[in-house]
């Protein structure tokens, strides 16, 4: 039983989590979504570009309510080596990650909504939390900067 009510719970989850991303689109993810009885309205490629945000931020194991090979909420394959989830920036995007406590930064890409515990303002997968220092701690302080919006002919800047 309780292995059949953690595989009912992670498919229910990840399915969910695919609405919250709001259906298909051309250039930038920004439609807004409901999750957890709150409202969640993106911002604009424009406010994105260059915006700055400190907080917390945690990390997702592989296999948690992801399945190999499942696609993000922007259509592309999880990337385990460079994956990042945040409430409201629009999708895709590029940001520098800085762990504020050790220095360490990195760049990645946000694919997918989240996460969606208080006071956390990104979730990494687990090579980006290696890479900067907290996969042990699990947690960590950092700083997150937009670097670009969107792909190819929709990029900026």
């Amino acid at each position: 039983m309780h292995r059949f009510s953690r595989l009912t719970f992670a498919l229910l989850a990840t399915l969910f989590l695919h609405g919250c991303g709001g259906g298909s689109y051309r250039g930038y993810k920004t439609a807004g979504y409901h999750v957890g009885g709150q409202w969640y309205q993106p911002m604009s490629p424009q406010e994105a570009v260059g915006y700055t945000e400190e907080g917390l931020a945690s990390h997702y194991h592989e296999g948690f309510l992801i399945f190999p090979g499942h696609d993000a909420l922007d259509g592309s394959l999880y990337p385990w080596s460079s994956g990042a989830a945040h409430k409201t920036l629009p999708l895709p995007c590029v940001i520098r990650v800085t762990n504020l406590k050790n220095g360490r930064h990195v760049k990645v890409r946000v694919t997918d909504r989240g996460p969606f515990i208080r006071n956390r303002i990104l979730d990494v997968t687990s090579p980006v939390a290696k890479k900067l220092g907290f996969y042990d701690e699990g947690l960590a302080r950092v700083r997150l900067e937009v670097l670009s919006v969107g792909d190819g002919k929709y990029r900026i800047p």
